[in-house]
């Protein structure tokens, strides 16, 4: 036991030795081990921390998402489309046909319910891609060609459209259909400059050819840019400018349609008024309307639904959109009231007929201002126009010498033109109309210092020039081919007994 305890003692002084003289060499050495443990660390840290810092770079900045369009002014566009809708069947429809003589009511309405129907189809077909995608400054390409490309595969959603205001958006499919119904509604509008004594096979194939090659290219000279996200910098405004349709780049102001509706539609009846030819017995017989009550009817529905194509027209629900809508409410009134208020000077009585001419001739009128005037100059625009077309059904009817049945040119054509001059007129901020996007990267808006009336009625006058000659030539050529495939009226006896019958082997009324 003594020698146990001997024996670890002795470990035990050895031990304390070695000890004390590994704690001295360590306590020598302690610093650069220290400096090597530190930058060891040190390393360790930067390679963990590096890519968990971007890890959570990536979780704090996800990818970008794809624009969501706007539901309240999609919904806002789709009512809009329906009014349109209405405006043509049953309004144009109705208005139309309580003018024509009672053996050719079903003749007319199914002229104007037809063509309708068949430029919907067109412009879902071709007709879109024409006038809202990008080719050059008069026509647009097939990129939309039978609609394809407006559902994204990858994205699974639908693609969007551009309104007027940067990240903004709807479906492009609800613009799209908003446009369609325009269209429909425009080439439908031509047919009561020559209603009464036309072949209806001879109305579709001329509405099929001028729908082709006079609506679409006007409407993507006049309407069709590359949106406004599309300025994203000064330094892409020439080229996003260049893409843009000819009369867009000119700097032409048509709201909803001035030029590419009412213009480019009157011209259109006015040649077809000459080409087919008068009426059997215009000048010598009576061509009293048969029904007033009718074309009051389908005057009010008129009315009621050019607030989805004025309104409509801002893409968007927001002030521009209740600009148009009031310029569109008062500018109308203000017509019926000059309408009657001269007839009453000429004949010493206002008619039914007078005043409900004085309403679509104040609605044409205000169409291209709607959203770029103020309240007082849409209310000088209605009045001037209520008299102007006033004088269009009358003085300019007589002197121009055509047959145009329902005056087609004397209330789209004066009115449209009115419009169009005066929308260059009354835009200026000094006479409380709005102005236009001086600038869109930033989105500015001239200033009344800025502005020029003298220019930009010049620019809107050679918009208006530009429309009457495409308009006019296309008509004169596409009538020109229908005459000659088809021909383009019926037989006398057949005109004498009413297409209604004679065409479309029924009658609108039973004795």
């Amino acid at each position: 036991m003594k020698k146990f305890i001997a024996t670890l003692a002795l470990g035990l002084a050895v031990l304390g030795f070695s000890s004390a003289s590994f704690a001295e060499d360590v306590a020598a050495s302690a610093p650069a081990v220290a400096a090597a443990v530190v930058e060891a660390a040190s390393a360790v840290t930067e390679a963990v921390a590096a890519p968990a810092a971007e890890a959570a770079s990536a979780a704090e900045a996800p990818p970008a998402a794809a624009p969501v369009p706007n539901k309240g002014d999609t919904a806002w566009m789709m009512v809009s489309t329906l009014l349109v809708i209405m405006m043509a069947v049953p309004g144009l429809a109705l208005f139309y046909g309580g003018l024509v003589r009672s053996k050719n009511m079903l003749s007319v309405l199914m002229q104007v319910f037809v063509t309708f129907s068949m430029i919907v189809v067109l412009w879902f077909v071709y007709g879109y891609s024409l006038a809202f995608t990008e080719g050059n400054a008069f026509f647009g390409g097939m990129d939309r060609l039978m609609m394809k490309g407006v559902w994204d595969n990858v994205a699974g959603t639908f693609a969007n459209g551009a309104t007027f205001s940067k990240g903004v958006y709807i479906p492009e499919i609800v613009f799209a259909v908003f446009q369609a119904s325009f269209a429909a509604i425009t080439c439908a509008l031509i047919v009561g400059a020559f209603a009464e004594r036309v072949k209806f096979s001879a109305v579709l194939l001329f509405m099929a050819l001028w729908f082709t090659f006079s609506y679409a290219p006007i409407a993507h000279m006049v309407w069709f840019w590359m949106g406004p996200d599309a300025y994203s910098g000064k330094d892409v405004v020439d080229a996003m400018n260049g893409k843009a349709g000819y009369l867009w780049q000119s700097g032409a102001l048509d709201f909803a349609g001035g030029t590419v509706v009412h213009i480019n539609a009157a011209v259109a009846g006015l040649v077809g008024a000459y080409m087919v030819g008068k009426r059997v017995g215009y000048g010598k017989e009576a061509f009293t309307p048969h029904s007033l009550t009718l074309t009051m009817v389908g005057a009010s529905l008129l009315w009621v639904g050019w607030f989805g194509f004025n309104a409509g027209s801002a893409l968007e629900a927001n002030g521009f959109a209740a600009l148009a809508f009031i310029n569109t409410f008062g500018a109308t009134a203000a017509a019926v009231m000059a309408w009657c208020i001269g007839e009453a000077l000429m004949k010493g009585k206002a008619s039914m007929l007078g005043a409900a001419s004085g309403a679509v001739a104040g609605l044409v009128a205000i169409t291209p201002a709607c959203g770029n005037v103020g309240v007082g100059g849409a209310l000088v625009i209605g009045f001037v126009a209520g008299f102007a077309c006033l004088w269009g059904v009358t003085g300019l009817k007589k002197l121009l010498g055509a047959d145009d049945s329902l005056d087609v040119f004397g209330v789209h054509g004066v009115g449209g033109i009115l419009g169009a001059l005066l929308t260059g007129v009354f835009n200026s901020p000094s006479l409380g109309g709005p102005g236009y996007v001086a600038d869109w990267v930033t989105a500015t808006m001239v200033t009344a210092a800025d502005y020029s009336i003298a220019s930009q009625v010049w620019i809107q006058a050679k918009a208006v020039l530009t429309t009457v000659v495409w308009s006019g030539v296309v008509s004169v050529v596409a009538f020109k081919i229908v005459d000659l495939l088809i021909g383009l009226r019926v037989p006398e006896d057949e005109e004498r007994e009413g297409l209604d019958i004679s065409s479309h082997g029924e009658t609108a009324y039973h004795q």
